[in-house]
């Protein structure tokens, strides 16, 4: 009896080291493969390296997403403070390519023009706008990124996804498809983030090279993505799309409901009316798209709108190679802002085709399949703004009012940046599935705005160059105009940089743009409280004959510099001006009294506003 218990004891314990042993060996290799730094950390945030108190996307954060590294895409370098200040306003942006504002990414991206907007409209919040879109990514990855973003303290969430669902990272008709189910899909996920597993896929990658066709890198990425080009209209592989979006999104809002975070979802827009279909299916009138599309076109021909749009619709529901998300999408998002009193709608298909001829979505507002060109991300910001505001989330009262068209009017977009966009989509367009020729009479300008925007296509210069290139070519000019649109949009692109503000309140000031400069003016004294920016605030008040606005910050001055004398003379003159001003307001004309107030500004350093009174 006891010799069995001995050997079941033994039994035991050999299981144990059976089990263990292997288990040991694994944490072993990950332990050796970590302290020789192979592989990568892929969490969405690191420290930004410039800047250990700034949190910023990892550049790897992609790559358990995509099966092959090489189509792993990048983020933008979008730091925000690791400690939050009183003040923030935190906003992080989850999408796809549109998100990311493509074909112009940095300004041209809708999430920068809603925050040219804030920052103007509440320019004592600080706003932290970071957009963590990757392009061709899907709900998978939006999903994972938001569950994520919940842990640094945001605001609110917007999220424009679901043009990528099939062939984006992960999608069931995709190069990177793993399997049809979510639950085998999110371990994997989770098992890619160890070195180990890491190791094993470039080891599987690397023998699929061998064996089979290398990557083509001439191919573009859309080409290189889609792996089953033909999905029919509620085929198992569509079907298995709509319910991994809907799963995926439900389980984001479901988070963001849980965690208090309000969160901002939007319909999505595609190109309708002029974009054919892809791929249509051969043989069945009822089910062609191609079919559907002439329909459409004869009758907006006819202006019979309504069926056209109709038909236009169809032949896109139809279209099998599908970079268009199906109307069922926005069944799902609309359905989602319903459910979760937290999540609100974007709704910016109405605001498209409240823009556009017709109420048919096309090239007025879209460059090709899904990418709004600049004024439809002017419009897709404005949805986003507009649905923010009914919310209440700012509880700051705005300093100024600022109009779509105000915005598309100021916004620092520049030409630079629109050419950059057409030229990358004419070159996208000459390949697979477009595969639309550069038209024969194209040919490049040679303008500074051409030439620049021809080198930022073929990655021969940054976007950062290419805008102190401009600057300083218009300041060479004295096209003032175009530095200032160059240096707001080289600030909004590095809000945290000191001189560009020095730059834009200047030129905003020569330019007759007093609000513009005393923004700027303020922004600087934010970020460096010195007695340097204080002086700019109250003499670029004087300058614009604001003499009552200069006071307070005249006061801060002096109560900096200990009752400094000279200070104190200023104030004395700056209360004469006011005084002489008043009066001169009742008696209207009087040469002595205008004399008297140019005489004061001329003394307090503001020539610009003596002249006024002088003539």
């Amino acid at each position: 009896m006891k010799g069995e218990q001995l050997h079941g004891k033994k039994l035991k314990w050999f299981r144990v080291l059976a089990f263990s042993i292997p288990v040991l060996l694994l944490i072993l290799t990950e332990l050796v493969l970590r302290l020789f730094h192979y592989g990568h950390d892929t969490s969405l945030f690191i420290r930004y390296p410039d800047d250990p108190n700034y949190w910023v996307i990892n550049k790897y954060a992609s790559e358990r997403y995509f099966a092959d590294s090489v189509n792993a895409t990048k983020g933008s370098v979008e730091p925000f403070k690791v400690e939050k200040a009183a003040n923030t306003f935190r906003i992080f942006v989850l999408g796809e390519s549109t998100t990311a504002g493509y074909p112009y990414f940095h300004n041209g991206s809708f999430h920068r023009w809603l925050q040219y907007r804030l920052m103007h409209l509440y320019p004592d919040l600080n706003f932290e706008i970071v957009n963590v879109s990757l392009t061709a990514v899907n709900s998978y990855t939006v999903l994972d990124f938001g569950e994520q973003v919940v842990n640094y303290q945001p605001d609110a969430v917007l999220i424009y996804t679901g043009h990528n669902e099939y062939y984006g990272a992960l999608g069931v008709g995709s190069t990177s498809h793993i399997a049809n189910n979510r639950f085998l899909i999110k371990t994997v996920l989770q098992l890619r983030k160890f070195r180990l597993v890491q190791l094993i896929d470039n080891v599987i990658y690397s023998l699929s090279n061998i064996k089979g066709k290398p990557v083509n890198d001439r191919d573009n990425l859309m080409k290189r993505m889609a792996a089953k080009q033909e999905i029919a209209l509620n085929s198992p592989e569509y079907q298995t799309g709509i319910q991994q979006f809907k799963a995926n999104i439900t389980e984001l809002c479901e988070l963001l409901h849980q965690e208090k975070i309000p969160a901002f979802l939007s319909t999505l827009v595609s190109n309708e009316k002029d974009l054919k279909p892809f791929i249509s299916e051969p043989g069945k009138a009822k089910a062609s798209a191609d079919q559907e599309y002439q329909l459409a076109n004869t009758a907006y021909a006819a202006g019979e709108y309504a069926a056209a749009k109709q038909h236009y619709i169809q032949a896109k529901e139809f279209d099998q190679l599908r970079f268009r998300a199906p109307d069922a999408m926005n069944k799902i998002i609309t359905g989602l802002t319903e459910k979760y009193n937290n999540v609100h709608l974007v709704d910016a298909r109405k605001v498209f085709e409240e823009h556009s001829p017709q109420q048919i979505l096309g090239n007025e507002t879209l460059l090709e399949h899904v990418h709004p060109n600049l004024y439809g991300y002017a419009l897709l910001s404005d949805a986003f703004y507009n649905s923010i505001q009914a919310a209440h989330l700012i509880k700051a009262r705005p300093d100024t009012a600022m109009s779509l068209a105000e915005l598309v009017k100021q916004m620092p977009v520049t030409r630079v940046d629109s050419l950059y966009g057409a030229y990358t989509v004419m070159m996208l367009k000459t390949g697979w599935p477009f595969n639309v020729p550069i038209p024969a009479g194209f040919k490049r300008g040679n303008s500074m705005d051409e030439q620049l925007a021809g080198a930022l296509s073929v990655n021969s210069i940054s976007w950062l160059d290419a805008m102190n290139r401009l600057f300083q070519y218009s300041m060479k000019a004295n096209d003032k105009k175009t530095a200032l649109k160059a240096v707001e949009a080289v600030m909004l692109e590095n809000p945290r940089n000191t001189t560009y503000p020095v730059f834009a309140a200047r030129l905003s000031f020569d330019l007759g743009n007093l609000p513009n400069a005393v923004f700027y003016f303020k922004k600087l004294y934010q970020q460096e409280p010195t007695f340097a920016n204080l002086q700019n605030m109250y003499l670029v008040y004087l300058k614009a004959d604001q003499p009552g606005k200069a006071v307070p910050y005249i006061d801060q001055a002096i109560s900096l510099q200990n009752n400094n004398p000279v200070l104190l003379r200023l104030k004395a003159t700056v209360q004469d001006i006011i005084e002489l001003k008043r009066k001169l307001a009742t008696i209207k004309g009087d040469l002595a009294l205008s004399q008297q107030i140019a005489i004061r500004y001329h003394a307090a350093g503001a020539d610009e506003a003596a002249i006024k009174y002088e003539h």
